[in-house]
């Protein structure tokens, strides 16, 4: 090999530009069509994430077609069509040696289902089809376990099941006598948090609002051989602090005469009043000041359920049968043969 350079021919020079025209006109080429196919990609992957919260967000607002149902006995769950009132698909029986207790429905149309066998209380899930069936195998239906935990303590008439719209966090109330019980659970991991009592009381209305849990508590003594709630009081569990002791709730307010659910919406409050078998559904702000009527209902019975409803702002009332806030059917639907019920 020569190390004697060699000049360049005439008219051209070393890193003259002329020579290397076609090579940027190529390089500029490369880049343009490169980032106009980032751009295309960037505005599909835009166009992607609004199709799927505006999908997401429609579903949100979207009211359930369906609502699920605890037969008394616990032994199966009966679908029932909102605007019909009439069962959809087959009964879905409880598992082995097991009885279902409480449901609560989650955004994305399904629904967690509490059951008990002893001192054990675990979870399932269940989902249906877009014609309310439950899925499954074939004709038979099947439940998905919700995996890491169960609850101890014993189920009773009184205890309570509330789900976070997303579905990744589960509380339940059981109870030792009269004594409550809450636990708080994050389902992916199967983290837990327990709040305790040592005051006799009844927690009722249970339901989410960010990390926020409230409830209705009604305080209990003894009268004549009964038991007597001697008021209805709403208050709020931050679940991002360390477990504990109940009393680290707070109150928000006494519920008027005739109140006997209420909801935390975390701006104000919702009470379900009963006067002359009419139900009214009434917004309060957070120092208890009464606000507007949102809704009246008449209804067949007293008020033992007040659920707010994760795919639409409204509610699911129960009393005597179901009542369902803004459900395009004007009927209710039948619930005096079931223990609990979500929408």
């Amino acid at each position: 090999m020569s190390d004697r350079r060699e000049d360049p021919p005439p008219g051209t020079s070393l890193g003259s530009w002329k020579g290397l025209v076609p090579i940027g006109v190529a390089a500029a080429t490369a880049l343009v069509i490169g980032a106009g196919v980032d751009v295309v990609r960037s505005h599909q992957r835009a166009a992607k994430k609004e199709r799927e919260a505006k999908a997401s967000s429609e579903v949100a607002q979207t009211p359930a077609r369906f609502v699920v149902g605890v037969t008394e006995s616990g032994a199966a769950l009966v679908v029932r069509e909102i605007e019909t009132g009439r069962e959809v698909g087959v009964r879905v029986a409880a598992p082995p040696g097991r009885r279902f207790h409480r449901v609560a429905a989650t955004r994305n149309g399904a629904y967690v289902v509490a059951s008990y066998a002893g001192r054990d209380v675990t979870f399932q899930h269940l989902f249906l089809d877009e014609y309310g069936r439950p899925s499954g195998i074939g004709d038979v239906p099947r439940l998905k376990d919700v995996p890491k935990f169960s609850v101890p303590g014993a189920s009773t008439e009184w205890s309570q099941l509330a789900v976070n719209p997303n579905g990744n966090r589960i509380a339940y109330v059981t109870y030792k006598g009269m004594r409550a019980r809450v636990d708080v659970v994050s389902v992916p991991d199967g983290a837990r948090k327990v709040w305790t009592t040592k005051s006799p009381g009844r927690i009722g209305s249970l339901a989410w609002s960010g990390a926020t849990l409230s409830f209705v508590w009604s305080p209990v003594r003894s009268v004549g051989g009964r038991v007597k709630e001697t008021k209805h009081e709403v208050r709020t569990l931050d679940t991002g602090g360390a477990g504990g002791d109940l009393r680290v709730s707070q109150a928000l307010m006494t519920l008027p005469k005739g109140g006997t659910a209420a909801v935390f919406t975390g701006k104000g409050i919702v009470v379900g009043i009963m006067k002359d078998s009419q139900l009214s559904l009434q917004a309060y702000t957070l120092e208890g000041q009464p606000g507007e009527v949102l809704w009246q209902q008449k209804v067949k019975g007293d008020l033992t359920d007040l659920d707010p409803t994760p795919r639409s702002n409204g509610f699911l009332a129960t009393a005597g049968d179901l009542y369902a806030q803004g459900a395009p059917g004007a009927k209710p639907v039948s619930g005096e043969d079931l223990a609990d019920a979500a929408w």
